[in-house]
C-alpha cells in the first residue's frame, strides 16, 4: 500500500504552481454540469489552518464523475493532483483530467499532517497542571481535582485536545496550554489581591473548559462533535463538574460557587453564558479566559497575516479593527 506524506502547506501556495499532495476534505459543496461535462467542488484544509476551494472538472461521463464525487466523504484524506489558480481574487485548486483525485485509506497517511502540532512539551505542561492541583489547600477541592486530572484517560485527552476548532489554541495540546494560562492569570490575581479565594480560582481555571473534551473531536481535522453542537461546552462542563463535586463530597456553598464560575466564564449572556460573573473569583476566571483566548487569537493572526501582506496593518473581522503587524 502506497504511503503519502504532506509536501506543502496550503498557506504556502502560489498562483500558477502545480500540486501533487494530500489534504483533508473539510466538506463537499456540490455536483453540477458544465459546458464540457460535470464538475464538483470541495473545501480542503491542512495543518496550516487555511482552507482552499477545490474544483474537479470532469468529462462527459456523468456516472463516472458522480461515482468519484460520492466516494469522497467529509474528513476523508484525499490525494490530489492539480493546479493553483486565482478566481475572484482568491486562490483555488483545480483538477482537470487526466490529473486525478483519490481517497486514501487509513495507513496511507500521517494524521499529524493535518492538525497543527503542539507548540510546547505537553508532558511538561501536564506536570505543571498537576503542580497547580497539589497547591490547593482545601482538601475536598484538591480531592476533586486529583480525581479528575490523575485519570489516565483525561490526561491523554488533555495532552491531545485543542481548545477550539479555529479561533484560539487550535493545535495539539492547545486546551492544556489555555487552562494553564488562565490558571497563571488567577495565581497572579491572587498575589495582587490576597483576599481572593485562590483554591476556588485554581479549580475554576482548570475545570472551566473540561467540557471541550466532549465538545471537540480530533480525527483527521478538528471539528465539533454532535453532542458538542447540540449542547455546548459550558453545559457539558457544568454537568461533569457537578457530578465530580458530589463524588468528592464538596460542601454545597463551594459547589455553588464553582458551578457559577463554570457557567459564567464567557462573561456575558450574549456570548453564551447563562449567568454573568457575580463575585470576584468568577470575574478573575472570566477575564483570564478572555485574555488567554484573545491574545492567542491575535498573535496567530499577526503571524499568519505577515505572510499575506506587505502592509503595516490588516483588518481583523472578529476584533472589528485594523491590527498592527510590524
Amino acid at each position: 500500500m502506497e504511503k503519502f506524506s504532506k509536501k506543502q502547506k496550503i498557506s504556502e501556495f502560489k498562483e500558477g504552481e502545480g500540486v501533487d499532495d494530500i489534504f483533508v476534505v473539510k466538506f463537499k459543496k456540490g455536483f453540477a454540469p458544465y459546458s464540457n461535462g460535470f464538475y464538483f467542488e470541495l473545501v480542503l484544509s491542512d495543518s496550516s489552518g487555511k482552507n482552499i476551494d477545490y474544483k474537479y472538472w470532469g468529462g462527459r461521463e456523468e456516472v463516472k464523475v458522480k461515482a468519484l464525487y460520492d466516494s469522497i466523504r467529509a474528513d476523508a484524506i484525499a490525494h490530489i493532483q492539480g493546479k493553483v489558480s486565482k478566481y475572484r481574487e482568491k486562490l483555488e485548486l483545480t483538477t482537470n483530467e487526466p490529473l486525478r483525485i483519490e481517497v486514501l485509506k487509513e495507513g496511507q497517511y500521517n494524521e499529524g499532517d493535518f492538525i497543527k502540532p503542539a507548540k510546547k512539551d505537553v508532558d511538561k505542561l501536564y506536570l505543571k497542571l498537576l503542580g497547580f492541583v497539589s497547591e490547593v489547600k482545601d482538601p475536598k477541592l484538591r480531592e476533586l481535582l486529583t480525581g479528575v486530572f490523575k485519570n489516565k484517560e483525561i490526561e491523554a485527552k488533555f495532552k491531545k485536545h485543542p481548545a477550539a476548532v479555529e479561533i484560539h489554541h487550535n493545535w495539539i495540546g492547545g486546551l492544556l496550554e489555555h487552562v494553564l494560562e488562565v490558571a497563571e492569570y488567577c495565581k497572579t490575581s491572587g498575589e495582587l489581591f490576597p483576599e481572593l479565594d485562590k483554591d476556588l480560582m485554581t479549580a475554576g481555571a482548570l475545570l472551566h473548559d473540561i467540557g471541550k473534551l466532549e465538545e471537540i473531536g480530533v480525527t483527521s481535522r478538528i471539528k465539533g462533535t454532535k453532542k458538542g453542537q447540540l449542547t455546548g461546552h459550558l453545559v457539558l462542563s457544568a454537568v461533569f463538574v457537578s457530578k465530580k463535586c458530589d463524588e468528592a463530597g464538596l460542601d454545597e456553598g463551594t459547589k455553588d460557587k464553582l458551578m457559577h464560575i463554570i457557567v459564567s466564564h464567557h462573561g456575558r449572556n450574549e456570548y453564551g453564558s447563562p449567568k454573568e460573573p457575580m463575585f470576584p473569583e468568577a470575574f478573575v476566571v472570566y477575564y483570564g479566559d478572555e485574555i488567554s483566548a484573545r491574545l492567542a487569537e491575535m498573535l496567530e493572526f499577526v503571524e499568519y497575516s505577515k505572510g499575506e501582506t506587505e502592509d503595516d496593518f490588516m483588518y481583523h473581522k472578529r476584533f472589528g479593527r485594523n491590527i498592527l503587524l510590524k
